[in-house]
């Protein structure tokens, strides 16, 4: 017998790559679970396997920097208890970071790709499933978009949950409506500046001379990166990033926020009579509006 559920719960992480440095994504995920009838005639309660599921799936995966620990760019070392740093070695692009264990996700990979993010998932939930489950495929997929759509990657200092983890992120769609009408140039042209960016706070940028790390690494500088850091209730979160794979924005990086920002920098773009409304996106299926 089989139990499917589609779109079971979304992976919103951001993962580290030698040729586009930290990339965030969203990945949809689906599960196929086979396996004998329990004394409730099922497999398992779709209630309980989706909650299941889903806490395995936010405790290891989600809101992480998803890192190919076999990749002979990276360096991850422990720096004091509960604590590493993570090193990106790719000329004056590298990436630095020192965060709390539970900031990283490392997999048994030479690089990120669904396959192999999908192996690893398929292991965590394969030695934490109930006795009757005999066998579990699933399937990670992105989202199909008709439109633009860019990758970011942030931290929410203030957020109480997973967010406020210094690099994670989102595969995520953009909206431009010009007088009700979708301006598809304008979407392209902010997906372009947004293909791959990291996205800061002012509050947040620290001289890099300043952040715990500088002296183990001899590949940063004011005139090359940016440097950030800041104290979540989950610890302490520092980032050494390249200036050209960034862009600091003066207010926190909420969707909210970003809505508001994308607004702002389209809107001198129009007439004065014009309006304006944008559609910014939190990776699958929700997000927040702006209007001018």
């Amino acid at each position: 017998m089989n139990l499917f559920v589609r779109d079971l719960t979304v992976i919103d992480s951001s993962y580290i790559c030698e040729q586009r440095g930290v990339v965030g994504d969203s990945w949809i995920l689906d599960v196929t679970m086979s396996g004998e009838l329990n004394e409730m005639s099922m497999v398992l309660d779709f209630g309980r396997v989706k909650k299941q599921i889903k806490r395995l799936v936010d405790e290891y995966v989600d809101h992480r920097l998803i890192v190919p620990a076999r990749s002979s760019a990276i360096i991850h070392k422990e720096s004091k208890a509960g604590y590493a740093t993570l090193d990106l070695l790719r000329g004056s692009k590298s990436i630095h970071l020192h965060c709390p264990n539970e900031a990283y996700c490392l997999i048994d990979a030479e690089e990120v790709n669904i396959e192999s993010l999908t192996e690893h998932v398929y292991l965590i939930l394969r030695d934490n499933l109930p006795s009757n489950v005999t066998g579990i495929e699933i399937t990670l997929r992105h989202e199909a978009i008709s439109g633009a759509f860019y990758h970011y990657t942030h931290g929410l200092k203030k957020h109480d949950g997973n967010c406020q983890r210094i690099a994670h992120g989102h595969r995520s769609p953009i909206e431009i409506l010009v007088d009700g009408q979708r301006d598809k140039e304008k979407e392209s042209a902010f997906a372009k500046r947004w293909q791959d960016i990291y996205l800061g706070s002012k509050e947040d940028q620290v001289a890099v001379a300043d952040l715990s790390f500088v002296e183990q690494t001899n590949s940063i500088c004011d005139e090359t990166h940016y440097g950030f850091r800041y104290t979540a209730p989950q610890g302490e979160f520092e980032l050494a990033i390249a200036k050209s794979e960034t862009e600091i924005l003066p207010t926190d990086t909420t969707v909210e926020l970003l809505a508001c920002y994308i607004a702002d920098q389209v809107k001198p773009s129009l007439n004065e009579d014009q309006s304006l409304q944008i559609i910014a996106y939190e990776g699958v299926g929700k997000g927040a509006m702006a209007f001018k």
